[in-house]
């Protein structure tokens, strides 16, 4: 048995029904079999000081599986040595409970033939993505059982973006749950509050090659960057799941009901697209003037896209879309996220160097664009833009709230992230972490590679995320 350091024991969290979140019994020692089969952690509660333990053991199919849970011991001494035996070193893995199907292992094709994307993860850069991504997978707890043939061929992006959510809820101490095939989470914390949430990508008109398709440019005008094409892709995949009416089924009415979005509706689209959802969902576009010398932004109201037929846009503008709570939203939903959250943890790179380079948000009143960056991530000034000391899951997560929901999607539900709504007539943002990033992309280098430097992407505008 040897100490198993907090980045790892922080992953292998994210397979327990609260990931992180531990309550008044926060663990004060996490330990490892030789193996790595097992893994347990000693807690002490903090009204009364009491000894308590936790053990997983990999189960036959890799799941992990409690194999101990006590509370009220006298000593650490004690715990330890009840934690050795719980996790029995050197033992065969444990068997799959009956009545359990087992968890289809993510590397086995069954013949089937994977996709472009899928396959980047066999490459020595995405390594650390690829292990990650099957330790969230793994961490699901009831996956659907088409989830692992999706996610090898025409379905990548859905399924990681699952894999994406489950990591962020967990790492804020929420109770996830699978019960029902639909809507795709239901989510709940010590307090009492619930909602659920139901998975969708924006995808395109006409599929692409994920791992190969030349990045898109933006589109230079603003209005119809904002109210064009991507708000147009937003706008049909939000109303064709609001037309299936989750908030309707027995399980979920009554409670908020949240759609989570991510975006690959074009190639490399993620990094500049944010922006026409949050003008679809609010109706709300920006007019930059000159003034007194100055570009001044001044908020402008749109009734409708740039699209024929016309759709309305404002989503949450009035009472109509009620059933929905809020739009979850990230435009970090890649290979990358799951490279940068490894080895920005204390992960090998095998000998790469991984830099990200984009624009912090820039909270200067007034301000119309953000603060350029150019950071490798296993950098100290990169490690301590977040408290922990590496980059977490929910940093880059946005809840866009529907000022007229019936069953309103409670912001303590969701600590972590940066949470938009209405407050007197105006919507307001707030984010938990100092540091929030506009877009951003990850270049990976060998380590004998000049460092990039800022003034090498200046003027460039925003890239693409690979």
């Amino acid at each position: 048995m040897k100490p198993l350091p907090t980045p790892l024991f922080d992953v292998y969290a994210l397979s327990l029904p609260r990931g992180h979140g531990f309550g008044n019994c926060p663990p004060v020692e996490a330990w490892q079999t030789e193996d790595g089969l097992a893994f347990g952690v000693v807690t002490r509660d903090v009204n009364d000081g009491s000894i308590g333990v936790l053990a997983l053991r990999r189960r036959e199919d890799d799941v992990w599986s409690i194999v101990c849970r006590e509370h009220g011991l006298g000593t650490v001494t004690g715990a330890v040595a009840l934690l050795k035996s719980a996790m029995k070193e050197g033992m065969p893995r444990e068997p799959i409970p009956a009545g359990t199907a087992r968890r289809p292992a993510l590397w086995d094709l069954q013949r089937r033939s994977p996709g472009s994307i899928f396959n980047l993860l066999s490459q020595p850069s995405h390594h650390v993505a690829a292990w990650l991504i099957n330790q969230v997978y793994l961490a699901l707890p009831n996956p659907d059982k088409n989830w692992t043939g999706d996610f090898q061929t025409s379905n990548f992006h859905t399924r990681l973006w699952e894999a994406h959510l489950l990591a962020c809820f967990r790492e804020q101490g929420i109770l996830v749950t699978q019960p029902w095939p639909s809507p795709d989470f239901r989510i709940e914390n010590r307090h009492g509050g619930v909602a659920w949430v139901e998975a969708v990508t924006t995808n395109p008109p006409t599929p692409y090659d994920h791992a190969n398709a030349k990045p898109t440019t933006p589109p230079r005008d603003q209005h119809e960057r904002s109210f064009g094409p991507a708000a147009v892709r937003f706008a049909k995949t939000l109303r064709n799941k609001l037309e299936r009416h989750y908030d309707l089924l027995d399980h979920v009415a009554g409670q908020p009901f949240a759609i989570a979005l991510a975006d690959f509706h074009a190639p490399g689209s993620m990094v500049w697209s944010r922006e026409a959802l949050i003008a679809y969902l609010y109706g709300t576009g920006v007019d930059v003037t000159e003034r007194d010398g100055k570009r001044v932004a001044t908020a402008a109201d749109i009734k409708y896209l740039l699209s024929d037929p016309p759709i309305p846009a404002g989503l949450f503008r009035t009472d109509e879309n009620a059933a929905l709570s809020a739009v979850i939203f990230t435009n970090t939903c890649s290979i990358s996220k799951f490279n940068r959250v490894g080895i920005s943890a204390g992960a090998q790179a095998n000998g790469l160097r991984y830099v990200r380079v984009g624009e912090f948000y820039d909270r200067t009143p007034g301000a119309l664009k953000g603060i350029p960056f150019c950071l490798d991530i296993i950098s100290e000034k990169y490690r301590t833009l977040w408290p922990h000391g590496y980059e977490p899951w929910s940093a880059d997560l946005e809840v866009f709230h529907n000022p007229h929901a019936t069953n309103p999607l409670p912001r303590t539900l969701l600590p972590e992230v940066t949470h938009w709504f209405d407050a007197g007539g105006e919507i307001i943002c707030e984010s938990h972490y100092e540091t929030s990033i506009l877009w951003s992309r990850t270049l990976i280098r060998n380590m004998s590679d000049p460092i990039p430097t800022l003034s090498d992407f200046l003027g460039q505008g925003p890239p693409v995320a690979k």
